[in-house]
């Protein structure tokens, strides 16, 4: 089927890590509310990367997107909204069920909503579970399921051990509310992949121009990314109406300095940092997924699985885990262990698709 599923799985790692490390630069800006920052750094993310990329590294950027189907477009702009309902959503997940229930039901759901979604509704997952190949795919998959929820309760084992609130600890627990927002945010984060799914027509059109199979998605991410971009801008416009803080763009400060007026160039460059990482993950999703031959909705699953082994690491880095049980730092290793096993697992499975040796 073509590719070469390793370096698929390389460029799913390189996206992983670029999801984990985008809000590192998020961290350092100062005097700046979570909308103007957001909405900033979204612009670089949702907005100027994805076009600015598209245009170096493919052919006839907007002949192809005139030709493409008006159905198509919007489409993939459809499921870039729903997937921006599911990211603004996430952080209710976390403030009604806690750390480790929360993260093993959304990034569950999102992780079998994003890679099982597209091959059942296209009918071929039939097909793919009749093969030798294909079965170690899905073992693949399940393996992430299982390391999401090992990771999951080792930040709520961590959070105890460290005297903080998780779970049912935290003031607003509420199970019933908590779970309903979770399948809510799950399933819709999962669109993304549902949307890059419907850009296939826009991926011949791009390959039909003369542009590198490497950079075929590209296309498909300036339209998938703007539907994210107008969920996001919407929620943001409404948090700065409503706190007044629009003017924090041009120094006026939120509060949290007193007079002080925030470091608007460092602000700003900052956020065009964290906002480029951000995209990346997918610049480099769209290059391992064209990769992945037959087993391409794989590549959800390697993007879930690289997005959560890096998150991890970084804690490690930035002593997020010091004060730890030795017990809880046994889980946490387990379930980054289990993601790297399930990584292999995945790209071994399409490495024998593809005929290569395994």
């Amino acid at each position: 089927m073509g590719g070469n599923p390793a370096l698929g799985v390389v460029f799913h790692w390189l996206g992983g890590f670029a999801s984990a490390s985008f809000y590192v630069p998020y961290k350092r800006i100062k005097l700046w509310s979570w909308e103007i920052f957001w909405l900033a750094g979204g612009i670089f993310s949702w907005l100027i990367a994805p076009w600015v990329f598209a245009s170096l590294r493919t052919e006839n950027l907007l002949g192809v997107l005139a030709s493409t189907p008006t159905s198509t477009l919007l489409w993939c702009w459809f499921w870039g909204v729903m997937w921006g309902f599911g990211g603004l959503t996430f952080g209710l997940t976390m403030r009604y069920l806690g750390l480790s229930l929360g993260m093993a039901v959304a990034l569950g759901l999102t992780t079998v909503i994003g890679t099982m979604g597209p091959p059942i509704f296209h009918g071929t997952i039939g097909e793919i579970a009749s093969r030798t190949s294909g079965q170690l795919t899905l073992l693949g998959i399940l393996i992430t399921l299982f390391a999401i929820v090992v990771v999951a309760r080792a930040g709520h084992s961590k959070d105890k051990d460290l005297g903080g609130k998780a779970s049912e600890g935290v003031a607003e627990f509420n199970l019933r509310k908590g779970l309903l927002i979770a399948v809510f945010s799950g399933v819709m984060s999962g669109c993304f992949a549902w949307g890059l799914d419907a850009g296939q027509p826009i991926r011949d059109l791009t390959l039909a121009a003369g542009t590198d199979p490497l950079s075929q998605g590209l296309p498909v991410l300036c339209v998938v990314l703007s539907g994210g971009l107008t969920t996001n801008f919407i929620w943001c416009a409404l948090l700065i109406r409503r706190n007044r803080s629009f003017g924090q763009f041009f120094g006026a400060s939120n509060g949290d300095g007193g007079n002080k007026k925030a470091p608007l160039l460092a602000n700003y460059l900052l956020a065009a940092l964290g906002g480029t990482l951000w995209y990346f993950q997918f610049f480099f999703y769209t290059m391992g997924e064209s990769q992945m031959g037959r087993y391409g909705f794989s590549s959800w699953t390697l993007h879930m699985a690289s997005i959560i082994l890096f998150s991890t690491l970084w804690g490690f880095a930035l002593k997020e885990w010091r004060g730890a049980s030795s017990r809880t730092r046994t889980m946490v290793l387990t379930g980054i262990g289990m993601l790297l096993g399930a990584t292999i697992v995945i790209g071994a499975g399409n490495m024998l698709d593809a005929g290569g040796s395994i």
